[in-house]
């Protein structure tokens, strides 16, 4: 079991744009059943967690129904915004408390941290985060939410391609 914070990100380190837009992402062409496929690592983790405005951007994107069957965290100070019926529940506080119960959701599966970046600099910073993949994007956007916005050491043990992406599986030093 790892907790891995998997995502895509630009060339020059950012997985959002300047308006909280995945336009230059969700255009390009990935194969979700590919090498570091959205599909396989998706289905073999037990528990997610996110922050709110990765929550927030699921649902205006896909507001019909919860696409996790994980159960699923969010992050964040506003639990109205959790809609009810996901089996998405809120939380509060400090990573470290938030951890424990996400292995034990996870039943001895892979945790997922889904992002945005702050939540994983949360994770991160409390030593929780085992892995990290990134799908790049053949892109920079210069300015937006940043893939890690703190100092962190990674060993690079796997890469490939997929589609028009760069893709790097990355153990914490």
């Amino acid at each position: 079991m790892a907790t891995i914070y998997y995502t895509a990100s630009s060339i020059d380190g950012y997985i959002v744009d300047d308006r909280a837009s995945l336009d230059w992402l969700i255009t390009r062409n990935i194969d979700a059943d590919g090498p570091f496929g959205y599909r396989a690592f998706s289905n073999s983790v037990g528990a997610l967690v996110m922050g709110a405005t990765t929550y927030e951007w699921i649902l205006a994107n896909d507001p019909d129904e919860w696409q996790y069957e994980q159960p699923t965290w969010v992050m964040t100070h506003r639990p109205d915004i959790v809609r009810t019926g996901d089996g998405v529940r809120a939380f509060h506080g400090d990573v470290t408390e938030l951890h424990p119960l996400l292995v034990q959701a996870a039943a001895y599966q892979d945790i997922w941290v889904v992002g945005g970046g702050d939540v994983a600099a949360q994770f991160a910073a409390a030593g929780l985060i085992d892995e990290m993949i990134v799908s790049y994007a053949p892109c920079t956007l210069g300015t937006g939410g940043r893939l890690m916005p703190l100092h962190t050491e990674w060993v690079l043990v796997e890469s490939g391609v997929n589609g028009e992406f760069v893709c790097a599986r990355w153990r914490k030093a």
